[in-house]
């Protein structure tokens, strides 16, 4: 279970370290094996255990080749899939594509998402947390399953 806010330094070469809190777990759970790719809605990259990105990877090949947005999403989540394993000091390299799509430089964020991370670049996360956080409408509409929730 990955949770919480990251902030974190590429090196020169596009290295970055994971925080030593994850470390173990993601050596018990996938050997420090992960695959990281574009997120198709937002301008950050996702980073999986490779276990995790191949239950993803899946469903993403079950979805009908007609269906244009399905097609879409193979394209941008599978065709960016790049494998990355953590090395003996713990970091990762993410490859250059992938750091201009997310338009990373020095500073990033790491974001705990559950079964997976999202990678931002530094301005763009405080820019975007700021939107969510002015937001009027609070959540908007919910799905139906998180209106009998509470928090």
């Amino acid at each position: 279970m990955f949770r919480g806010v990251n902030s974190l330094n590429l090196d020169v070469k596009g290295r970055m370290a994971m925080p030593t809190r994850y470390r173990q777990h993601l050596s018990d759970v996938c050997a420090g094996q992960m695959v990281i790719t574009v997120d198709n809605a937002d301008r950050c990259l996702l980073l999986y255990p490779l276990h995790e990105w191949e239950v993803v990877e899946r469903k993403l090949q079950k979805l009908p080749s007609f269906n244009k947005q399905a097609r879409r999403l193979q394209r941008l989540l599978i065709g960016h899939a790049t494998e990355v394993e953590m090395d003996g000091s713990g970091r990762l390299l993410v490859p250059p594509p992938l750091r201009e799509f997310a338009d990373l430089e020095k500073r990033v964020v790491l974001i705990g998402q559950s079964n997976k991370f999202e990678l931002w670049g530094e301005e763009l996360w405080n820019q975007r947390r700021s939107e969510w956080l002015a937001e009027d409408d609070e959540l908007g509409d919910l799905p139906e399953e998180m209106e009998t929730m509470s928090l």
